[in-house]
């Protein structure tokens, strides 16, 4: 073989590693959860309805092409993206969203008829913020939100979001945020809220967006 196509071919067949790596749905939804931190395997089947077993397969194939990294903590060994992992995974549903139309169609069958689910006007949103006119619920586990939050947003999880009523503001408006567009914990925070007598609607972005839009992303707790 001609050794410059040679070249080409182990190149690009090394360049194929990634593809193959992300060409699982589980895969990928391991990936947007390890954005938000680091993880045992165990939180992750948990978090993504897998066994321990298929977890651990799925992380393996992720490793083997560098796209996750592991660390021995206490008892425990915790997952977290390489480098550059997280801007290549908002790069790549950036470009899903925008040449993929059955995206939007699928979020918008499963919004439909949700209360408090429109768009969000963030500009607006950002002087509501600043000027105290708003509470943004950050309803993440609360390990995402040590890791990475919207400046001023609380954390309050959703599984703890019902115990916390009482001391949630029912003459202000609530925003609830969690991973982005396609999570739903902020989706369940919104329904229960409006349900419970508030005035709730959902941010879409989340901290990974609002990071890519240049606006202020703070951290611990």
């Amino acid at each position: 073989m001609n050794p410059n196509r040679r070249f080409k071919d182990e190149i690009y067949d090394q360049f194929s590693r990634i593809g193959k790596a992300v060409s699982s749905p589980k895969r990928l939804e391991l990936l947007d959860i390890l954005c938000q931190g680091e993880r045992t395997v165990e939180i992750l089947a948990r978090e993504t309805s897998l066994t321990v077993a298929n977890t651990s397969q799925h992380l393996q194939v992720l490793k083997n092409s560098r796209l996750v990294e592991q660390q021995k903590k206490g008892l425990y060994v915790v997952y977290s993206p390489a480098p550059m992992v997280c801007e290549f995974f908002f790069s790549m549903r950036q470009v899903a969203e925008n040449r993929i139309a059955e995206i939007e169609q699928i979020k918008n069958q499963f919004l439909a008829g949700k209360k408090g689910m429109e768009p969000v006007d963030r500009d607006a949103l950002i002087k509501r913020i600043q000027n105290n006119d708003v509470t943004i619920l950050d309803v993440r586990p609360p390990e995402e939100f040590k890791a990475g939050h919207i400046d001023g947003a609380l954390s309050v999880p959703l599984n703890e979001l019902e115990l916390m009523l009482a001391k949630l503001p029912k003459n202000k408006e609530i925003v609830a945020y969690c991973r982005g567009p396609y999570c739903v914990l902020s989706v369940e925070a919104v329904e229960l809220l409006n349900g419970k007598g508030y005035h709730a609607v959902r941010l879409e972005e989340g901290v990974q967006d609002w990071r890519a839009m240049g606006l202020s992303v703070a951290s611990g707790e």
